[in-house]
């Protein structure tokens, strides 16, 4: 056998073997990031984002389509603050790329009631999988309703919060 036929006969089952491989990694990328988008709808369920971005979430004990979540709501949060309302996150989060996501989340500062040092607290992996599952699920929805100063009532529906007075400072 001449050394250019035994070159072919050899590269030939190379060539197979290498096309095997990367077929075989193909997978794992894609599982990877089906595991990436569980873990944020996961993170997304258990740290109660629903409960204020999802409309109707918590009257019907989290059974909403997951096409309707994150959508902000029209209830305001009363409180000393103002009124805040609960951000439409997916509308949010299709204007950013995951960099500035990664960046905003580990900074945020918000009114109440958003419990925001939730969000500081969790590690870059989890931040990063709320941010892949909301993008994930697309732009849909209306922008929430704007903040109110303290003073100004919202129209309803709203929840309003009475705080017990401060208590006396110790001498």
């Amino acid at each position: 056998m001449s050394m250019r036929r035994m070159s072919a006969a050899l590269a030939l089952p190379a060539l197979v073997l290498l096309a095997g491989c990367q077929a075989a990694s193909a997978p794992a990328a894609v599982t990877a990031q089906q595991a990436l988008l569980a873990r944020g709808e996961y993170l997304v369920r258990i740290a109660g984002c629903n409960d204020c971005h999802t409309p109707g979430y918590p009257e019907r004990a989290g059974d909403v389509p997951k096409q309707d979540w994150l959508v902000g709501a029209p209830l305001g949060h009363v409180g000393p603050w103002g009124t805040t309302y609960a951000t439409n996150l997916r509308l949010k989060l299709a204007g950013m790329d995951e960099a500035t996501w990664m960046q905003y989340s580990v900074r945020l500062h918000t009114r109440p009631p958003m419990p925001d040092f939730n969000l500081r607290a969790m590690d870059a992996a989890d931040r990063r999988a709320i941010f892949r599952f909301i993008r994930a699920l697309g732009p849909a929805g209306q922008a929430a309703p704007a903040y109110l100063p303290p003073g100004q009532m919202p129209a309803p529906p709203y929840l309003q919060l009475v705080l017990p007075p401060a208590s006396p400072a110790a001498p």
